[in-house]
């Protein structure tokens, strides 16, 4: 099977082209946003999938982007390190001559900062690739086979930025089933108990959470839409050329790996067995609140954070005592869009974004169509 060659930048995307190779297919002259309640309309009524269009990129002000670096400022010595201890383990458990493939596009400033480290200090070049993955429809099979033309897919790491409750870990064990591929999740962050490579298991704000194609490179998020992806084409996505002055996306990699050298111990986590620990917590939500369906809950800095910018958001639970600067931008966002925050005592993350479960626009399901009323 012949596959179409990587895009790169600055064709596409404001990364270096030795940065990162996205296996996907330029949409970036089709009409795809909508305003969020139309397009989560077009969702409930039609039977669309979330991935066939695009949210309408948040574009944050003055004081959401100081907030933004404040948390960046403040958090990148953590994400150094938790970036130093997955690099390390990946190379000591998987070899020195993997390949990264970051799950676009959250997971793709991540295998950028894994890349990085790996040069920095073991004086590796590191292939890095980003792939489109989307929930109830697998894994890009035209990327896999891209990959498995040019590297042992034994030698293929999936990289992505932090868990949730898991479903994008059950979604790749799935979709790379007798492929050849390994389907271990590298995260930094894993407050969902449910990956074996991580850096941290704590539930904190990995900064690029807060924003969105400006600092992943300014591409959307991947697109599946049989309209314009035929047969032997990747996923799509869009390059947003005319955000370029609001692009922070280098700046956010250059902040992280300036604190590269401060960083003195990658020791793995002792205890790597995932227990699933979250999803428990978030079936216990779902009875709690009356939601019905785990799919609208989504727990942690990174999925909140998701809700409050893209989704139709009803609650925001927040953890009792959990660091204030790491939630300073998701208790800003619920002020704006009215959405109570609410205080508990015995929640497992730092915090919990509640999709509306009730005639909400903004509601889907496991299979990414809409979800049961």
């Amino acid at each position: 099977m012949t596959t179409p060659e990587p895009l790169r930048g600055p064709h596409f995307g404001s990364y270096a082209p030795d940065e990162v190779a996205w296996l996907l297919t330029d949409l970036s002259g089709v009409a795809l946003e909508a305003p969020t309640e139309e397009r989560e309309e077009a969702i409930q009524s039609g039977g669309a999938h979330y991935a066939e269009s695009l949210p309408v990129e948040y574009q944050p002000d003055a004081s959401y982007l100081a907030l933004y670096r404040d948390a960046l400022a403040a958090s990148a010595p953590r994400l150094a390190r938790a970036v130093g201890t997955v690099t390390d383990l990946v190379l000591r458990e998987r070899g020195t001559d993997v390949v990264l493939a970051s799950l676009a596009r959250a997971g793709t400033p991540v295998g950028v900062l894994l890349r990085r480290w790996a040069a920095a200090r073991h004086g590796l070049d590191l292939p890095h690739y980003a792939v489109s993955i989307v929930r109830g429809r697998g894994i890009d099979t035209v990327a896999l086979a891209h990959l498995a033309a040019h590297h042992d897919p034994a030698r293929v790491v999936f990289v992505d930025g932090w868990t949730g409750k898991g479903a994008i870990n059950r979604e790749l064990a799935a979709a790379l089933s007798g492929t050849g591929f390994d389907p271990d999740l590298a995260v930094l962050a894993d407050p969902g108990r449910c990956a074996r490579t991580f850096g941290t298991r704590e539930d904190w704000l990995i900064a690029s959470a807060c924003l969105n194609s400006t600092v992943s490179g300014l591409v959307s998020r991947t697109v599946l839409n049989d309209r314009l992806i035929g047969p032997g084409q990747s996923h799509g996505a869009k390059f947003y050329r005319e955000l370029a002055a609001a692009d922070v996306s280098n700046d956010f990699l250059d902040t992280v790996t300036a604190a590269f050298p401060g960083v003195d111990d990658t020791t793995a986590p002792g205890d790597r067995e995932p227990d699933h620990a979250g999803w428990a917590a978030v079936e216990r939500i779902v009875d709690e609140y009356g939601i019905g369906d785990p799919n609208l809950v989504k727990p942690g800095v990174g999925e909140t954070t998701r809700v409050l910018l893209r989704r139709v958001p009803w609650r925001v639970l927040v953890r009792t005592g959990a660091p204030a600067g790491d939630l300073a931008h998701v208790r800003m966002l619920a002020a704006r869009r009215g959405v109570p925050v609410v205080e508990v005592d015995d929640l497992p993350y730092s915090c919990v974004g509640l999709i509306h479960p009730r005639f909400t626009r903004g509601a889907t399901g496991a299979d990414g169509l809409a979800a049961a009323r």
